[in-house]
């Protein structure tokens, strides 16, 4: 049996008493209101469940008070009660969101059934809308990550590893947004009502870091004054996240891979193996392959961890997501700092889309905040971006052959110009192909020959 809160409203007292008796006997936990204004103060102030109410009462009617409850609750379940001659009042209180009807005298055996059955549909309506709340939040997460095409493909790669419990390795340089990436693939999991909890391998001594994944025994070293679980069990039912995983040491190693293979662990001090049900995602910027074949990485537990791989490309690799990034930066910080509204010029984001971001998106964000703080008006100009934009922009002009440099390389020259007038065009456009393969006079198809050849002429240059 489902049970629920359950409000009866019946402006008929002997028959609103004995229904809710009944329901009471049944299991539920039954309110009572004689008419629609005292139903609606109950909703607004009561986790209500389902209403089973009369379609006929003084004042507001049942389908007038199914109306304004939805309003209120979209998600709570109704039922009408109605006599045989008003069949066509049921009708349309079906068609107003009525989850059921029932003719009176009521046949109990039936009331059981249908409440039965409306309760559980609408927990299972409650518990849709919570979970396409959290894929939307999920979601919002992924888009902070970016939309382009490269973004679009191991995101739909992480949604699917996110289904189940396997280990999860994470690459790409610093500030791609490797924990982000992580915190997604928990939220979007069966684990999402357990913790996530994050480590920093690189953060800490070897003696420090087993102590602070596994925890230790009072005594079990100077200053262990009392015993301490470790992050292991403080993320059991949910997600360990070890950052910069190539950064832990030989021993430690050691008995990360024995927790993998059997999730039991020993805390330090102690000579008990315990057991924690936790699902592990690590991240690192650093050459695992290489680590293993010098012998500073562990092979077996490299392909412990090398379950699904997912690489985070570098921002300059994928710079289409750049003008989508930077408009959430822009209001993030503007409503941070409380400053009026404010956009990019097209120059400003031309200037934006060409730097090359070192630091990935964790720079983008940094350029993002100083532009907020430190401009006036409500459009970005170029002028207004930090000063290693407006470097890059004389980088540029120098990077351009003059005429005495040419000496027979004009069709280099034309080159580099028409790669810097098409990178612009698209940062003008926001990275919309489409826009900018109008703008320049090219057929889409002839754009994206011209960014291919560029590519690959060039794999440590971003198209």
């Amino acid at each position: 049996m489902i049970p629920g809160l359950i409000l009866v409203v019946d402006d008929q007292k002997r028959q609103r008493e004995t229904l809710a008796q009944v329901l009471e006997q049944w299991g539920h936990e039954v309110l009572q209101a004689e008419d629609a204004q005292t139903a609606l103060a109950l909703v607004e102030g009561q986790p209500v469940d389902l209403i089973l109410t009369d379609l006929r009462m003084p004042g507001l009617s049942g389908v007038e008070l199914l109306e304004k409850c939805r309003e209120l609750r979209p998600d709570i379940a109704v039922i009408v009660m109605t006599a045989y001659g008003t069949i066509e009042g049921a009708v349309e209180a079906m068609r107003k969101g009525a989850l059921d009807f029932m003719t009176k005298p009521l046949d109990l055996d039936q009331l059981e059934v249908v409440v039965q059955r409306t309760l559980g549909m609408g927990r299972l309506l409650k518990e849709n809308r919570a979970l396409r709340r959290r894929l939307e939040e999920t979601t919002a997460g992924f888009r902070l990550l970016g939309g382009s095409g490269v973004m679009r493909d191991l995101l739909a790669r992480a949604a699917r590893a996110a289904e189940t419990d396997a280990t999860v390795l994470i690459r790409g340089e610093s500030g791609t947004g490797k924990e982000l990436l992580a915190r997604s693939l928990h939220d979007l999991s069966n684990r999402s009502e357990g913790p996530f909890v994050a480590v920093n391998c690189a953060a800490l001594p070897e003696t420090l870091l087993e102590s602070e994944l596994f925890g230790h025994l009072r005594g079990a070293f100077t200053g262990a004054d009392r015993d301490r679980p470790g992050r292991v069990l403080q993320a059991a039912g949910g997600t360990l996240f070890l950052d910069e995983i190539g950064d832990v040491s030989p021993g430690v190693q050691v008995k990360l891979l024995r927790f993998l293979q059997d999730r039991e662990y020993t805390p330090v001090g102690g000579d008990r193996a315990q057991r924690a049900d936790v699902r592990v995602v690590v991240a690192t910027h650093r050459d695992l392959e290489s680590m293993v074949a010098a012998e500073d990485f562990r092979e077996d537990l490299f392909y412990r961890l090398n379950v699904v791989n997912l690489i985070l490309p570098p921002l300059r690799d994928r710079r289409d997501d750049i003008p989508e990034l930077a408009a959430h930066f822009l209001e993030r910080y503007t409503n941070r700092y409380q400053r009026p509204a404010r956009t990019f010029s097209a120059e400003a984001m031309a200037r934006i889309m060409t730097h090359d971001y070192h630091g990935n998106v964790r720079e983008l964000e940094n350029i993002v905040e100083q532009t907020v703080v430190m401009t006036q008006g409500e459009v970005i100009h170029s002028s207004d971006l930090p000063a290693i934009l407006v470097r890059d922009r004389a980088a540029d002009t120098r990077d351009l052959p003059t005429f005495d440099m040419v000496q027979g390389d004009l069709p280099l020259w034309l080159e580099a110009l028409e790669k810097k007038i098409v990178m612009e065009s698209l940062a003008a456009f926001s990275g919309n192909q489409s826009s900018a393969a109008r703008h320049l006079g090219l057929t889409e198809s002839g754009l994206r020959y011209k960014l291919g050849k560029w590519k690959d002429e060039d794999p440590a240059a971003s198209d």
